[in-house]
C-alpha cells in the first residue's frame, strides 16, 4: 500500500443513486453537518435520467452543492438480456466469422435434444479480411488494408453504429488490431470502436470474441444515456464528475466509461456486495454470504476477509460469456413476487413466473390474484396486515386466505396457513441452495461465516436460511432497501487487469511475469490518477489462473505480491488445488494461464451510524415497541413488534420478535438473539428454535 497525493478535494456532500428495475434508491452523506437523506422513487424506464432527478428531487437535494454522484445503472444489464442492443459489424480474420456462432460444446439445456441460440452480432454483419497471428504473436499473414477499409464501409453502409475488430490472437500480438483501429477512425463515423485485445488481453477467442461484441453492441447506449444524464445535471448547478459503478466493484467516471460499456453489466449487483463488504468490515464480521432478496430473484455472492470474490468467467446467459472480471453474483429466480402454484403432478413450485411490480402481488392491491412469497409472508404475520389496508382496493386478510385455500390448499390437502408455510419453506430450501452454489460448491464451508440479509425481503427468511446451512449469524444492515445505493457511496475506485502467458510453470519466464505485473500496476495507477476523486490509499491484489496441464477449467491462485518465484507459483497451485477439491496430482505438470492485477483506490470512510437519526431512538426496548401479533413460528406466537428507528442504541432483543422499517421488515426466531451495534446494524445470533 501507498499514500497517494492529496491535491484532490475531500467530497462532503456525496450521493449514490442505484438504478433498479422497479425503483431508484438513494441515499445522500453529508459529511459537514452530519445528516443522511433517503429516497426511493419509481424508475422511468423510458429514461433512467429522470428518476435519478426525481431522486435528488424527493431527497430535496441541492444538486448545485454536491460534491460527488455515484450512479450505479441498469442500462447495459437490460440491454444485453432483452437483446435491446445497437447495429453492430465485426471484423475479424479470414475464415472465422463464426467463432461467435459456433462457441464451445454446450447447449442450452444439459439433456435437451435442441435448443436456441442467437449470437450477439448476426453473420452478415461479421465480415472477415485477410490477416493472421500465430499463438506466439509472429506474424502468418500480414493485414490486408485495402480490405480492412472495404469491409469498414460495408458495414457502414448498411448503418452499423457500433464496430468491433477481433483478430485471432491478438492477445499475444495486437499490432494487426491497433492498426485496424487507427484506419478505423479515419472512416468510422462515430467512437464506437472497440478492440478484442483492449478489453480483453487473454486467450479463448469465443469468449473475447463475445465480451468484445457485448460491449460495442451496448456502448452507444450507455454512452447517450451518461451524455444524457450528465448534460441534465449540469443544467441544475451540478459542476463535477459523475461516477458510474462497474460490476467489480470499483467506480470510473463517466467520461470514460463507454470505452468499456462492458464492464457495467451486472453493476447494480455489485454495488450491494461492495456495502456488504464495508459494512461487515467494520462491524467486525469480515467473512460473509451476501443474500440479496428482491421482487422477483435473489442474488448470493461470497465475501472473505472483507474482499468479494470477483470471477472473469461470469457467463450472463447461455454462450453470453463476459470475461471482464466482475463480482461473482449468483442468482436464483426466487423474489418475494415469485407466484407459487400446484403442478399437473399435484407438486407446489415456485416461480420462475413472477407478478413483478405490476400487477404484483395480491397484497400489494394493484390487481394480482395469485398467491406469491409475499402474500404467504403477510399471511403467516410475518408482514404487517396493518398495511394492508391503507392500500386503496388492497383485499382483505380473508381474501388472500381464501386464494391460497382455492389455489393451492385444496390441491395439496393443507388449509390456507400450512399452504403458505409450504411456500416460505420452499422458497428457503431455494435460497439455502443460491448460497450452497458460492460456498460449498467452492469448497468454503458456510458456518465460516454470517450471513449479510438486505434487500425488501432478505431479512424475512435470513434467520431460516442461516439456520438451515448452519451459517452462526445474521446481520441486518441499518438500510436493508436502499443497501445498493449504499454501495455506490462506500465504493473505491477499482481497476483489473488480465494479460495470457499460457506457458507451462517450467518453461515460464519468471522475468517477464513480473514486468506485467509492474505494467498492470503502472496502468491502474495512471487510470486512477486520472478521476477527479479524493483517495486515501492505494493497494493492489495480484494473483495468477493456472490449471494443470490437460485440463480445460481454471483456478484462480492468490498472490502476497507482484514477485512470485517459479516455485512459489507452483506450491501455491497445489495448494489451491487440493483446498477446492482435494486431490492432489503431483505427477501432472502445472500451466500458467493469466497473470492479474487489481489495483484499488481507497476512499475516505463514511460513517454509516448516520444511517438511523439519533433524535428517533427511544430510551429503552418498551417504548421502540409498537405492539404484538400472532406469527407463525410452527404454531402460532404471539410476537412483539419494534420499529427500528425508534430502537435504543445498545439494544438487544431476544427471539421471537419483528423489527419493522420504511424498506423492510426483519424476523428474528424464537430462541434467537439480536444485538445492535454502534452503526446500527443489528446482529443476529441463531439459538435453538424454541
Amino acid at each position: 500500500m501507498s499514500e497517494f497525493p492529496q491535491e484532490k478535494a475531500a467530497q462532503r456532500q456525496v450521493a449514490g443513486i442505484d438504478v433498479g428495475g422497479t425503483f431508484t434508491d438513494l441515499v445522500l452523506f453529508d459529511s459537514a453537518n452530519g445528516t443522511v437523506r433517503l429516497a426511493k422513487t419509481p424508475t422511468t424506464i423510458e429514461n433512467q435520467a429522470f428518476g435519478v432527478l426525481n431522486a435528488l428531487d424527493a431527497a430535496e437535494a441541492d444538486i448545485a452543492s454536491l460534491d460527488l454522484i455515484v450512479h450505479g445503472t441498469t442500462t447495459t444489464t437490460n440491454a444485453v438480456l432483452e437483446r435491446n442492443l445497437c447495429k453492430t459489424g465485426l471484423i475479424t480474420t479470414m475464415g472465422f466469422r463464426d467463432v461467435l456462432e459456433l462457441g464451445r460444446r454446450t447447449r442450452p439445456n444439459a439433456y435437451g435434444m435442441k435448443g436456441e441460440f442467437r449470437p450477439i452480432i448476426p453473420r452478415d454483419l461479421r465480415l472477415e479480411i485477410p490477416e493472421r497471428m500465430d499463438a506466439s504473436g509472429r506474424v502468418l499473414t500480414v493485414l490486408d488494408e485495402s480490405a480492412l477499409r472495404a469491409a469498414l464501409n460495408a458495414l457502414i453502409a448498411v448503418d452499423c453504429e457500433a464496430l468491433v475488430i477481433h483478430f485471432l490472437h491478438a492477445y499475444a500480438n495486437p499490432a494487426h488490431e491497433l492498426r485496424a483501429a487507427e484506419i478505423a477512425r479515419e472512416i468510422w463515423p462515430n467512437g464506437n470502436i472497440t478492440m478484442g485485445h483492449a478489453l480483453l488481453s487473454e486467450s479463448r477467442e469465443f469468449e473475447r470474441g463475445v465480451t468484445a461484441a457485448v460491449n460495442a453492441s451496448v456502448q452507444p447506449l450507455l454512452r447517450r444515456y451518461v451524455e444524457r444524464l450528465a448534460d441534465q445535471l449540469a443544467s441544475r448547478g451540478y459542476k463535477h464528475d459523475v461516477l458510474v459503478m462497474n460490476g467489480n466493484g470499483g467506480m470510473v467516471s463517466a467520461r470514460f466509461v463507454a470505452n468499456e460499456a462492458a464492464k457495467t453489466v451486472m453493476s447494480g449487483p455489485a454495488s450491494g456486495v461492495m456495502a456488504a463488504a464495508y459494512t461487515g468490515r467494520r462491524a467486525g464480521i469480515p467473512n460473509l454470504i451476501t443474500y440479496d432478496m428482491g421482487g422477483t430473484s435473489t442474488d448470493v455472492a461470497l465475501i472473505r476477509d472483507a474482499e468479494p470474490a470477483v470471477s472473469n468467467e461470469i457467463e450472463i446467459e447461455y454462450a453470453m460469456p463476459i470475461h471482464v472480471p466482475m463480482v461473482d453474483v449468483r442468482t436464483v429466480g426466487a423474489g418475494g413476487g415469485s407466484i407459487a402454484r400446484v403442478t399437473a403432478a399435484g407438486l407446489l413450485q415456485l416461480g420462475p413466473e413472477s407478478a413483478g411490480a405490476s400487477p404484483g402481488p395480491i397484497c400489494y392491491g394493484r390487481g394480482g390474484t395469485r398467491p406469491t412469497i409475499s402474500d404467504a409472508n403477510l399471511l403467516l404475520g410475518r408482514l404487517n396486515p396493518a398495511r394492508l389496508n391503507s392500500v386503496p382496493g388492497g383485499m382483505s386478510l380473508d381474501d388472500i386466505r381464501a386464494i391460497f385455500q382455492k389455489d393451492l390448499g385444496d390441491r395439496l390437502g393443507l388449509d390456507a396457513t400450512a399452504a403458505a408455510d409450504a411456500v416460505i419453506r420452499i422458497a428457503n430450501a431455494r435460497m439455502s441452495d443460491a448460497v450452497r452454489m458460492v460456498s460449498v460448491s467452492l469448497g468454503e464451508d458456510p458456518r465460516d461465516f454470517a450471513l449479510f440479509a438486505f434487500g425488501g425481503a432478505g431479512p424475512l427468511h435470513a434467520s431460516a436460511i442461516a439456520r438451515e446451512l448452519g451459517i452462526p449469524k445474521v446481520l441486518a444492515p441499518s438500510r436493508p432497501g436502499i443497501t445498493n445505493a449504499l454501495g455506490c457511496v462506500v465504493a473505491d475506485l477499482r481497476h483489473d487487469f488480465v494479460n495470457t502467458v499460457n506457458r507451462p510453470v517450467a518453461s515460464v519466464d519468471i522475468h517477464a511475469v513480473h514486468a506485467l505485473f509492474a505494467k498492470q500496476s503502472e496502468e491502474g495507477r495512471r487510470l486512477i490518477g486520472k478521476e477527479a476523486v479524493a483517495i486515501s490509499e492505494i493497494r493492489e491484489i495480484c494473483s495468477v489462473d493456472m490449471q494443470f496441464i490437460g485440463q480445460t477449467h481454471l483456478l484462480r491462485v492468490p498472490l502476497p505480491g507482484p514477485a512470485p518465484t517459479l516455485a512459489e507459483l507452483q506450491s501455491r497451485f497445489e495448494e489451491a488445488y487440493f483446498n477446492r477439491f482435494h486431490v492432489e496430482l503431483n505427477e501432472i505438470r502445472a500451466n500458467l494461464v493469466n497473470v492479474n492485477t487489481s489495483v484499488i483506490g481507497r476512499r475516505a470512510e463514511i460513517d454509516l451510524s448516520m444511517l438511523i437519526d439519533p433524535a428517533g431512538r427511544k430510551a429503552n426496548l418498551a417504548e421502540a415497541k409498537t405492539g404484538s401479533r400472532d406469527v407463525w413460528f410452527g404454531k402460532w406466537v404471539e410476537t412483539p413488534v419494534y420499529w427500528r428507528d425508534h430502537l435504543p442504541a445498545d439494544a438487544e432483543i431476544s427471539g421471537p420478535a419483528i423489527v419493522e422499517q420504511m424498506d423492510t421488515t426483519i424476523i428474528i426466531e424464537p430462541g434467537d438473539h439480536a444485538v445492535q451495534d454502534r452503526d446500527g446494524n443489528i446482529i443476529i445470533t441463531l439459538g435453538a428454535v424454541a
